[in-house]
């Protein structure tokens, strides 16, 4: 006994520093979201660098760089992005929504970029900028910066959302913009991504399902334009309907079919790590987006497992921070990353699994790409900011239980 009278008022929730003493114990109070966030983040991401250069390491020797060529780099990428993930961890909810506006036009100024003459084009896309020496993919930043504007404006406008005025302006527009951005560069992959963030935002704003109806048609419909009036779009649909003939193996359906077979050829235990067949040019993209692939059939059925059970422990941190914050600028933001990021997850896999037509999106975390990895850390720093700014829960405690009986 500490000789105190129990009170009949409940004891109040606390937060932040003041939650580390209570009724005379010291504590560290670390939000269980926190620790999940964090905890499947580093774990995905040391996963990811270990992958990279199983899938890298060989084709890179053989190409006259170093067998660690690719590791290093993306390793660079992450030794940056990790601290800068936990830094932002540290800013108040407040930073960021007095930046939302700014990330939004730094992210559309630097999209611009990409129809400049620092802008590359790959694989048909033209998404890149090339600045010192690497290429950059603004768009990643944009999904990032849209997430967080949309979370400033539409919780501004928390109570009126039933008005399809306010709904639309300048939601809408903004939101067209920043997508069709992405798709002057023919970047498809990318856009559904946006539009996805566009979506999620919506719904986690509490706008009403009747209302996302027109949206989600136009989305339909847009997309179907899209993929008809592009030849390169309407072969990768068509060799995704192709079960593998003659004709489409030579050009569309060899990556896609190599990923399948590799994952097959796993097994349940995988042949081991580095022991991978279809690495050596028969996936031009291991160590990108068919990364899963590589996965799959050096660590068998037990390693994709492993990596849909951190991303699920992920899931369960990011839909808390949902669940429990009484903030709409956060619920909004952190349901927009959570569906980026999961979604992005989603639809890299059932590539893999040629479950969707090839659209081009890397696995977040996984993929070699710095600037995808990057934007995915910084991200993940705002949702783990968000994580800090919840309630914690006092520790309970004799006087608590007295009261609580009573």
């Amino acid at each position: 006994m500490d000789g105190r009278i129990p009170s009949d008022e409940p004891e109040p929730r606390v937060s932040g520093w003041a939650a580390r003493v209570s009724l005379g114990r010291v504590f560290q109070p670390v939000a269980s979201e926190f620790l999940l966030l964090s905890g499947a983040t580093l774990a995905l991401t040391v996963f990811g660098l270990v992958m990279v250069l199983s899938a890298s390491s060989a084709n890179d020797t053989a190409s006259g760089v170093g067998a660690y060529d690719s590791l290093l780099r993306q390793g660079t990428f992450a030794l940056v992005a990790v601290p800068a993930m936990f830094i932002i961890s540290r800013f108040p909810v407040r930073f960021f929504k007095r930046i939302a506006w700014l990330a939004l036009f730094g992210a559309l100024g630097l999209q611009a970029l990409v129809f400049t003459p620092m802008g590359v084009e790959s694989g048909g896309n033209r998404n890149w900028i090339a600045i010192g020496g690497m290429n950059l993919q603004p768009s990643e930043f944009l999904k990032l910066a849209l997430a967080l504007w949309l979370g400033f404006t539409l919780a501004r406008k928390h109570e009126l959302l039933t008005s399809w005025k306010h709904l639309f302006f300048p939601t809408v527009p903004v939101a067209i913009v920043a997508i069709g951005s992405v798709l002057a560069g023919s970047d498809l992959g990318t856009a559904m991504i946006l539009v996805l963030i566009v979506l999620a935002a919506l719904f986690f704003a509490g706008v009403r399902l009747r209302m996302f109806i027109v949206p989600v048609l136009l989305g339909i419909l847009a997309v179907a334009v899209l993929a008809i009036t592009s030849p390169d779009r309407m072969r990768r649909i068509m060799s995704f309907l192709d079960t593998g003939s003659l004709a489409c193996y030579p050009e569309d359906c060899f990556q896609p079919l190599h990923g399948v077979w590799g994952l097959a050829g796993g097994g349940i235990f995988g042949l081991g790590l580095g022991n991978s067949k279809e690495k050596y040019d028969w996936l031009p993209a291991a160590a990108n987006d068919y990364i899963f692939a590589i996965v799959g059939e050096e660590l068998g059925l037990i390693g994709c497992i492993v990596v849909l059970a951190l991303f699920g422990l992920f899931a369960v941190g990011a839909f808390r921070i949902v669940r429990r914050t009484d903030d709409p600028f956060v619920r909004i933001v952190s349901g927009a990353i959570a569906v980026w990021i999961l979604g992005q997850a989603l639809i890299n896999i059932g590539v893999v699994l040629r479950v969707f037509p090839v659209l081009g999106v890397p696995l977040p975390f996984m993929s070699a790409g710095g600037t995808s990895l990057i934007s995915v850390l910084l991200a993940v720093g705002v949702l783990l900011a968000f994580a800090r700014s919840l309630p914690v829960e006092a520790p309970v405690t004799p006087a608590r239980e007295m009261v609580a009986r009573r």
